[in-house]
């Protein structure tokens, strides 16, 4: 019987919707109905399927599973954990893809699904094609079994392989996501000492939500640094795919400024490779890039993009503002917090210096949060046609990839529209507030010449 998914629930980078007002469990076995006929289409036969704590998660997986086994490929369950657990089982086991059922970063009552196929990123057209099949109930047929694997200890078996990190005095926040128990198993093993902040895996989220890039998600993690006097402490989101960090102080580093001192060790082995940045990151991670003498290529925001300029440009990292960092030199080329973790402790100890040496050598650069612009929804893409085009009429030099990005005496202002919601989002970054504000001032001028008042 043929099944239509709500439109609002296919995003650019994966499926994501609200339980209960635009995705449920009819959606979930639609979605394991249809991506089991794309595997099948690809000569498959085989998925890996995995889901985070949400509280959702378990009736969506189940009834994802049914889809998939119905469809005529067998499963391999994996329980929960954090995305990169799921990748990695599609990466090592004798699988065709992977499905995990998880809300990432969103609120507690969203959910929805990262897909991965023959170890590519299952993103854009493909989920469209996914609501096709589903819509004309175009299903393969079959009878699918599925299996229970515990991957846990080999995954973190995996993440300690040849560590040589040294020993700290670190501070984790799991904040009650999927990444707490693979966390608790992770630092048994590791030197040092370690302070676990809310590792029991909990979808109400009953401290704090599960988002590292909202400053007051780490405040919790900042007190304990400072109160314990460590070294250092490490965030997770919802489903352990991106990592925030505070140094002994308790600043913040943000995902640009870890992926600056994520690729010294990489580039130090790999002279002259290309580092992907996405289009938000900030100057300093570029110029870092060149310095080390690196290759640095601009990329598109979103973890499935970002995949796939990786394989485009060979590039052996790559990382993102929002803390998805992605390594293919010495892993699998997907984006995991917990591996970014173990690379973050090998960096600091190869520097010689402490992270908070290393935050404070950073520029003392001045730059904005994304800020939001609401926008038509027919209009939104449209906008930044308009700007790039009054722009390049003007003989300005635009970056053009995801937005545009423009570079001034000032600094550099990004408008770019959002793939997951009705808004266009901006960001800048200056040497000084002076630089900051003639750089907004640049934005609204351009939002007000296509019609878009700025709140």
């Amino acid at each position: 019987m043929a099944h239509v998914l709500a439109p609002a629930i296919l995003r650019e980078y994966d499926i994501r919707g609200t339980v209960g007002r635009n995705l449920g469990v009819a959606d979930s076995f639609a979605i394991g109905r249809s991506f089991a006929t794309r595997v099948r289409q690809a000569g498959g036969t085989r998925v890996a399927v995995g889901r985070d704590g949400r509280l959702s998660s378990p009736e969506l997986e189940a009834a994802l599973v049914e889809g998939l086994t119905a469809g005529g490929v067998d499963v391999v369950r994996i329980g929960v954990g954090p995305t990169p657990m799921l990748y990695y089982a599609e990466a090592t086991l004798e699988v065709d893809a992977g499905v995990h059922v998880t809300g990432s970063h969103n609120p507690r009552d969203d959910n929805g699904f990262k897909m991965v196929l023959g170890h590519r990123s299952f993103y854009g057209a493909d989920v469209v094609d996914l609501a096709r099949i589903a819509a004309a109930g175009a299903w393969s047929e079959g009878t699918g079994t599925a299996v229970d694997l515990e991957v846990c200890e080999a995954y973190v078996g995996r993440l300690m392989a040849g560590y040589a990190g040294g020993s700290y005095r670190i501070g984790w926040d799991c904040g009650n996501g999927a990444a707490g128990p693979v966390v608790e198993r992770l630092v048994a093993q590791l030197p040092g000492e370690h302070h676990l902040l809310y590792p029991d895996v909990d979808g109400r989220f009953p401290n704090h939500h599960p988002d590292p890039t909202v400053e007051a998600n780490l405040d919790d993690l900042k007190s304990l640094v400072r109160e314990r006097g460590l070294d250092f402490g490490i965030a997770f989101d919802g489903d352990g795919d991106r990592i925030g960090a505070v140094d002994g102080e308790g600043r913040v580093l943000w995902g640009d400024q870890l992926l600056g001192i994520l690729i010294e060790p990489v580039l130090a082995e790999l002279r002259g490779a290309t580092v992907v940045a996405d289009v938000k990151s900030s100057r300093y991670v570029f110029d870092r890039i060149e310095a080390l003498g690196g290759k640095a290529v601009i990329g598109a925001t979103g973890h499935s993009l970002m995949k796939e300029a990786m394989l485009a440009h060979h590039a052996p990292i790559a990382g993102e503002l929002s803390g998805h960092i992605f390594f293919a030199h010495g892993w699998y080329g997907f984006d995991d917090a917990l591996y970014a973790a173990i690379q973050l402790i090998r960096a600091v100890h190869l520097s010689g210096q402490s992270l908070t040496e290393l935050r404070s050598a950073m520029p003392p650069l001045v730059n904005t949060p994304d800020l939001r612009f609401p926008v038509d929804p027919v209009r939104k893409f449209a906008v930044i046609d308009e700007v790039r085009a009054r722009l390049e009429a003007r003989g300005v030099t635009v970056v053009g990839i995801d937005g545009v990005r423009v570079t001034t005496p000032e600094g550099w202002w990004l408008l770019r529209a959002s793939n997951t919601q009705d808004v266009l989002t901006a960001r800048a970054e200056a040497e000084n507030q002076a630089g900051l504000d003639v750089l907004l001032a640049q934005i609204d001028a351009e939002l007000a010449a296509s019609g878009v008042a700025r709140d």
